[in-house]
């Protein structure tokens, strides 16, 4: 019987795409602050596997976790969740 582990997936936006086949994506989450009870934005950066080159700044993604693929970089591109707007 062999397990499959559940991959975590995020959404976020991406902040940039210079460079070849690897995206950066910034995720945003809401946690309430311990001591004051107020709700703060954390947010974390993730480099992100893009093979064909096509999420662009601005693009709201779908990352999945996934073996290391380099140093930095061991999420994966999936899908895109919102295409950004024009300026």
């Amino acid at each position: 019987m062999t397990q499959t582990k559940v991959k975590r997936t995020l959404i976020g936006k991406v902040v940039s795409d210079k460079r070849a086949k690897t995206i950066t994506v910034l995720v945003e989450r809401r946690v309430k602050h311990p001591l004051y009870d107020k709700i703060v934005i954390k947010s974390s950066k993730y480099h992100a596997h893009d093979e064909n080159g096509e999420y662009k700044l601005g693009d709201v993604v779908e990352i999945t976790e996934s073996r290391p693929l380099s140093k930095t970089k061991n999420w994966v591109a999936t899908r895109l969740v919102q295409k950004a707007s024009e300026v």
